[in-house]
Parts: C-alpha cells; structure tokens; sequence
C-alpha cells in the first residue's frame, strides 16, 4: 500500500514538472501571467520553470515577419485610377507590449498598412508612382511606424511591389514615350546635320583656296562609284568650267548688243539741217503722201525728190 501510495507520488511530481517546464527558442521570448498579471521579467530562451495551475506562459516570435500587403484602389492626385500592392518588414522590439497593449498585432499592422498605402496614393502623382518610389517607400516606413510603435512592433522596410494601370492609361503612356523617343532622334539628327553642314563649309574654303583638293576629292568620289558592279558610269562635270565658260558668252554678249542699241537718227533732222529749202518743200517733205493711182513710176520720182533735195542742201 505504501508502495503505490510512492509511486502515485512520483508519478504526479513527474507530470508536474513536465507541466512547469518550458522550453523557449531562441527566437522567442516568454511573457509569464500569474494569476492573470503580467510579469515584470520576460523568460529567454532555453529551459523555463512556472507554477502548474497558476502561472501562463505565452510565447512571442522576434524574427522578422515579411506581410504582404493587398493591392489597394485609389486615385492619384492627378485623378488617375490605380492599383497598388506592397510588402511590408518588421519584428517584435518589446514581446510584453506585443501583448497586451494589442490583441493581434500582426492583424493590427496589416490593416495599418493597407490603410496607409490607399493614402499615400492619393497624395502621390502618378509620375511619382512609376518613378519616385524610394521617397514613397520611406513616407509609407513613417506612417505604419508611427502607431506600430506603442505596440513594441518596429517597422524594419516597406516597399511597393506592383503598379496596376488601366489600359488606356498604358497606351497613352507609350504614346508619350514614342512622341519622345521622335522628339530625341530629330534632335540628334539636326544636331548630326548641322555639324556636317559646317565641316562640310570648312572643307568648301580649303578646296577653295586649293583647287587639287577639289579635284582630287572629284577622282575619288570616281574611284567610289566605280568600285560598284555598275554598267553605268555617272561623272561629276565641273562646276569652274561652266563659269569660265560664262565668262568667255557675257563679253560676247555685250559686243553683239552694242549696234543694235545704237539709236537711229530720224529721216527729218535732215530736212532740218538743210538750210537753203523753202518753207514750202519742207511742208511738201514732212506731210505723208497721199494714195493717188498713178503709175509707179512717177511716184517713185515723188518719193525720190526730198531725197535729192536733202543732197543738194547737203551739197
């Protein structure tokens, strides 16, 4: 009787003890209630004792826990429509304020996160959405940080993962980028063409001043064109040589227009420099002659006396 009275003893000393003691990791840190009030000493890792029946050990894990956040909707500042998703990194600084000072505190922190991230799109612009997102990464870190705090929950990281954008929103973002990209090559071609433009005027002065280097560069641009399969050979004429001959028409030119401008003296300064004919042979000379139907050969004698007369007063 003594026997199993020891060893219902024993038997209950062990359970007790397999009941007290706890193992804690060393990741985690303990939080004991006695009774239902918190202890002040927080038990670290390794093998703890508590009170069976009396004491409650609840274990809180510090490592550092990755959340991802779900994509929230939103309208940006510029009244663009879009979908924002993010992940959120943080860790347990104080396990006994993790404990009671929220229920759950990583349902607490996501839905702190969720709410944060649908007010920093609404004070973004789009443009610092698609490109500025270190400085919204780091505005997001403060705004979950600050009530995560008094929960003895430290933010470590916050990063936006993915940007949703509406489909015509897409395309027009291409369609600006295109307009760009056009924008840049026309610049770059101008800009190309305007250099060769003044190299192209420098080396117009030196083959000036050298006329070998223009037709040197005249053979070589021959020896390009001949270097091709080609059965037809197109050869540069000279520019100087239709200016020189120019040169040889314009004199030519003038001497041949020099007769022909000469004016023509009237056939009446004669009449006037005839001193000695009466007044009415000047009249009969200067009238035009009338059509009469004689014959041809007294009005040429007609024709021909003012003629004489302009010899004999010559004469």
């Amino acid at each position: 009787m003594l026997i199993e009275l020891l060893i219902a003893i024993l038997v209950v000393g062990v359970v007790c003890v397999a009941a007290s003691a706890k193992v804690v990791k060393q990741y985690e840190r303990g939080v004991v209630f006695r009774f239902g009030r918190l202890q002040e000493r927080t038990r670290g890792p390794g093998i703890t004792l508590i009170i069976p029946a009396v004491d409650r050990l609840q274990k809180v894990n510090l490592q550092i826990v990755t959340m991802p956040v779900p994509a929230q909707e939103g309208i940006t500042r510029d009244n663009v429509t879009v979908r924002v998703d993010a992940v959120v990194y943080f860790r347990v600084e104080d396990a006994a304020r993790a404990v009671v000072n929220v229920e759950d505190y990583l349902f607490a922190v996501g839905q702190v996160a969720q709410t944060s991230l649908r007010s920093i799109i609404g004070k973004s612009d789009l443009d610092d959405l698609l490109s500025n997102r270190e400085r919204l990464n780091q505005g997001l870190e403060l705004m979950i940080d600050s009530p995560a705090l008094g929960w003895g929950v430290h933010i470590d990281r916050v990063e936006i993962k993915d940007v949703s954008l509406p489909e015509s929103m897409k395309r027009s973002i291409a369609r600006q980028a295109e307009a760009e990209r056009e924008r840049r090559s026309r610049v770059i071609s101008a800009d190309g063409e305007y250099q060769a433009s003044r190299k192209l005027s420098d080396a117009a002065h030196v083959m000036a001043d050298t006329p070998a280097a223009l037709q040197l560069r005249l053979l070589e641009t021959v020896v390009e064109v001949a270097a091709e399969k080609n059965s037809t050979l197109v050869l540069p004429f000279p520019v100087e040589l239709l200016q020189f001959v120019d040169r040889i028409h314009q004199p030519a030119a003038e001497k041949s227009r020099t007769p022909a401008e000469e004016p023509e003296e009237p056939a009446t300064s004669d009449l006037a420099e005839a001193p000695e004919l009466t007044e009415a042979e000047r009249q009969a000379a200067e009238l035009p002659e009338e059509p009469t139907p004689a014959p041809a050969l007294p009005k040429q004698r007609a024709t021909e006396e003012p003629t004489e007369t302009e010899v004999l007063g010559t004469a």
